[in-house]
């Protein structure tokens, strides 16, 4: 019905449900509207130009933006719902505001911790890389650094983590069964920071996800599940939906200097009821971990809408 009466580019802005049925907000772009006057809102390099009351156009800008991110119609509908409640009348300030909202932000301690900080996934996410870069993080920061490995299977797997751990003269513990892990970490008890970077786990095979449970349940851990950016939204979602029932409460995106569509990470959150932690963008080890927070999470999901802003503000 929508698209008879405004056209096949019409898309669904809101919904919203009560005793007296399903009511929907549908918006076009203006420039295809048929007479739309020249004190409507005009496309200009890729990016809305709104009056202050343009609450309809910021909502449709969103709305483009999730689309163009493939953030899954649940996620996006209620990103939607907590943006017009905060009301703001900027996109930027609409998309913080929305996902402040909705999501939690908790970025991984720099500090000492009193727990061995577990990194899990799905095989590829880019553990070994993110348990390198923490060590170095925490190295650089002067603390005393373990790093475990139970990842004593694949191929090149201790190897590959051994030689990040030799530049930063750090011993790689290795542990094959969850008696030896126990050793390790109980060896470690000296150490700041205790990283563990463990085999890839797939979500989706039952004895797997056991598997990883019993590593989890071998001393009181702080897991966090890696995961790269880029990959389907759905997929990104049900994985952390999976990972979060073995208790798992907070997840590392990777991989996002090579990703351009990220709804993953909203449908992570959501899905999977975890919060943001760290992100990386680049697989060299020095440049490390960045925490992610609501400013840093807008800025990758609307690139163009800060350079707007930026312009705005100089003009």
């Amino acid at each position: 019905m929508i698209r008879e009466d405004l056209g096949e580019e019409a898309i669904i802005v809101s919904t919203t449900e009560d005793t007296r049925g399903v009511h929907m907000t549908a918006a076009i772009e203006t420039d295809r509207v048929p007479g739309a006057s020249a004190d409507m809102p005009a496309k200009s390099n890729d990016a809305w130009v709104y009056e202050e009351d343009d609450e309809a156009g910021v909502m449709e800008e969103l709305t483009d933006v999730m689309l163009r991110h493939a953030v899954p119609e649940e996620v996006l509908d209620q990103m939607i719902s907590c943006a017009l409640v905060v009301g703001q009348q900027d996109p930027r300030g609409a998309m913080q505001g929305a996902l402040n909202m909705l999501f939690r932000f908790k970025p991984l301690p720099q500090h000492k911790l009193s727990q061995p900080l577990l990194l899990v996934g799905p095989p590829g996410a880019g553990k070994t890389l993110a348990a390198a870069k923490l060590a170095a993080r925490a190295a650089m920061n002067g603390q005393r650094v373990s790093v475990i490995t139970t990842d004593t299977v694949r191929a090149g797997g201790v190897e590959q983590l051994e030689a990040f751990t030799r530049l930063m003269e750090i011993k790689l513990k290795k542990a094959s069964s969850i008696k030896e892990l126990k050793a390790r970490i109980a060896e470690s008890a000296n150490a700041d920071q205790i990283i563990i970077d463990s085999a890839g786990t797939n979500p989706f095979d039952t004895e797997a996800v056991k598997i990883i449970a019993k590593v989890i349940d071998a001393d009181d851990m702080l897991p966090v599940m890696v995961l790269p950016a880029g990959i389907d939204a759905e997929e990104s979602g049900e994985i952390a939906k999976i990972f979060s029932t073995v208790g798992v409460k907070q997840f590392m995106s990777t991989r996002l200097d090579v990703a351009r569509r990220l709804g993953g990470l909203l449908a992570a959150a959501h899905m999977g009821g975890m919060s943001f932690a760290d992100i990386s963008r680049t697989a060299k080890v020095a440049d490390g971990l960045v925490p992610l927070n609501t400013g840093r999470l807008t800025q990758l999901l609307m690139p163009r809408a800060e350079e707007v802003r930026m312009m705005k503000k100089a003009g």
